[in-house]
């Protein structure tokens, strides 16, 4: 009898022992925290918005058409810092470079004889007075997909102009205006 007496609160205890054991078992590790684990790997592509990328590279191809410079081209995939990167620095490029036409002084000076950028009077557009037929041999493509010269920015215009300087016409198309600024 003695013996039952200590040997019942002795298993007893063993199974309490043992339901404690198995219920922390099921809940896991004792010092596990509710948190996912930490990378070990750092991310190295953070991804980009590509609607901003395509912004950029529709700017760059825009100017580049209408300067007469070759497209660039990048296989990065647009939603890649690599290629946001790449466009961003093509577009800050081509538009330093549309910004200075080189006979800007010239075309501003014609322009001060000729109309209002925005003259829409026909037979002649613009602050050049272009018309159709100049408009349609030197003009971009994107640019006569917006309309006549009255539609487009003065660098815009001022780059047609200069196609057609570049072309051997030189300061000809405005005969009376290039001859008042001394270009002719």
């Amino acid at each position: 009898m003695n013996e039952k007496r200590v040997l019942l609160p002795i298993a007893i205890a063993l199974l309490v022992l043992l339901a404690a054991a198995a219920s922390s078992l099921a809940a896991g590790p004792p010092n596990a925290s509710p948190l996912p684990p930490k990378r070990l790997t750092p991310v190295t592509a953070r991804r980009v918005d590509p609607l901003m990328t395509r912004k950029l590279r529709r700017t760059t191809w825009h100017w580049q058409a209408v300067i007469g410079v070759r497209r660039s081209h990048s296989m990065a995939p647009l939603r890649s810092t690599r290629a946001l990167r790449f466009w961003r620095g093509h577009a800050h490029a081509v538009l330093r470079l549309a910004a200075r036409p080189p006979h800007r002084r010239g075309w501003l000076c014609i322009h001060h004889y000729e109309g209002s950028w925005h003259d829409g009077g026909d037979p002649y557009w613009g602050g050049l007075q272009m018309d159709r037929g100049f408009m349609r041999s030197y003009a971009a493509r994107d640019l006569l997909r917006r309309g006549w010269a009255n539609s487009w920015s003065p660098l815009e215009q001022m780059w047609v102009a200069e196609r057609a300087y570049r072309s051997g016409r030189g300061f000809y198309p405005w005969p009376n205006s290039a001859r008042y600024c001394g270009l002719i």
